[in-house]
């Protein structure tokens, strides 16, 4: 069954390392939107709006449309994972996808988020996560996933939400 996920949240809440846990173990193409932002150079901060604008996610979106349609078609899953503070790029991505999806919300408190920042190879900085955790704080979307415990907690709980996997039987042998 082909599906798509959202994983959103305030930066450092984790995204990037359960995105990437889920896609092993669930054999999903991972859509970074921050890769997508910079290397589209749409990453660029509003100084009217202090964030990204909409406009640009749903720009970055619009680029990897056609490739995510693909994978959907062909039956796999696909795990979009950004901070998504904007709601109308979620509800872009969900009208422009006619499959079933799943989004989580990771929640974390801000110095949780400051921390694991700043272990980071590269940091964001304590403005930034200040910044994005308030944004993305501004509104829930999807299951909230609360992410101060064990990252195998946090995985269980976003698995328990979605489909089981398919097993195929083919002449009493599965597949």
């Amino acid at each position: 069954m082909s599906y798509f996920i959202i994983i959103r949240g305030p930066l450092g809440s984790g995204k990037s390392t359960i995105s990437e846990k889920l896609t092993k173990n669930l054999g999903a193409k991972l859509i970074a939107i921050d890769e997508v932002l910079e290397n589209l150079e749409l990453d660029k901060v509003d100084e009217k709006e202090g964030c990204i604008p909409a406009k640009n996610f749903i720009k970055a979106s619009e680029s990897v449309l056609p490739e995510v349609k693909e994978q959907l078609q062909n039956g796999k899953i696909v795990i979009f994972d950004a901070c998504f503070y904007h709601k109308e790029v979620i509800e872009h991505l969900t009208q422009n996808l006619p499959f079933p999806h799943y989004v989580f919300t990771l929640k974390a408190p801000l110095e949780l988020c400051i921390k694991r920042d700043s272990e980071r190879n590269k940091t964001h900085g304590e403005g930034a996560a200040c910044a994005v955790h308030s944004l993305v704080s501004r509104f829930d979307y999807g299951k909230n996933i609360d992410v101060t415990g064990s990252i195998e907690d946090e995985l269980k709980a976003i698995l328990s939400d979605l489909p089981p996997p398919i097993t195929i039987v083919s002449n009493t042998k599965i597949v």
